[in-house]
């Protein structure tokens, strides 16, 4: 039973506890972008849950061109801070600015990640309850209405059959394969 035995969990935990966090940044910063609901019960439960350690970060860093740059930068902080603690919990050495540049393109990714998802839920909703109101709907519709309007243009539903969240889908996974892996060969080349 070496440390790797205890290591693993908490890593597990840690990242896991980083990263419901960081969606929640994340959604806060892209319901204020496509300016959904602000009353929505699950948009009050984002600001509640952010405003902790956004509200400080406000004060310092102003929104730009009317986006809450506070949040992107609250959220590369905080997977900059998670990346520091898990490559110490392995034992892992690296330079301080590592964990700093590698928080680039796992918050890609993550992003990335949280529309796929917000996609499938919603198509998965849409067929299970169609037509009834449901808050977490009504939130999911406005994330993922900017990235499907383009797609509806181009494939209009065929026989009352939306096809488009299954492009945007396939397209957000091949994104995430031709952007993520070369920013992080780049942030690990000038790390170090």
């Amino acid at each position: 039973m070496g440390s790797g035995y205890l290591t693993n969990p908490l890593v597990f935990l840690l990242e896991t506890l980083f990263d419901l966090y960081l969606i929640a940044v994340l959604l806060r910063f892209f319901l204020q972008w496509v300016r959904a609901d602000f009353y929505n019960p699950i948009s009050q439960f984002v600001v509640k849950v952010t405003s902790p350690l956004l509200l400080p970060l406000r004060r310092v860093i102003p929104p730009v061109r009317g986006l809450d740059t506070a949040s992107l930068v609250l959220a590369w902080l905080l997977k900059s801070l998670e990346l520091a603690l898990v490559l110490g919990l392995t034992g892992t050495s690296f330079s301080l600015l590592l964990p700093l540049l590698m928080a680039v393109p796992e918050l890609v990714e993550l992003t990335i990640n949280l529309f796929f998802w917000a996609l499938l839920i919603q198509a998965i909703l849409s067929w299970i309850n169609p037509g009834v109101y449901n808050p977490a709907a009504t939130l999911l519709y406005s994330l993922t209405l900017p990235l499907l309007r383009p797609a509806q243009r181009l494939i209009p539903p065929l026989g009352g059959i939306d096809l488009s969240p299954m492009v945007v889908m396939v397209a957000l996974i091949v994104l995430k394969m031709l952007v993520v892996p070369p920013l992080r060969g780049l942030a690990l080349a000038v790390a170090t």
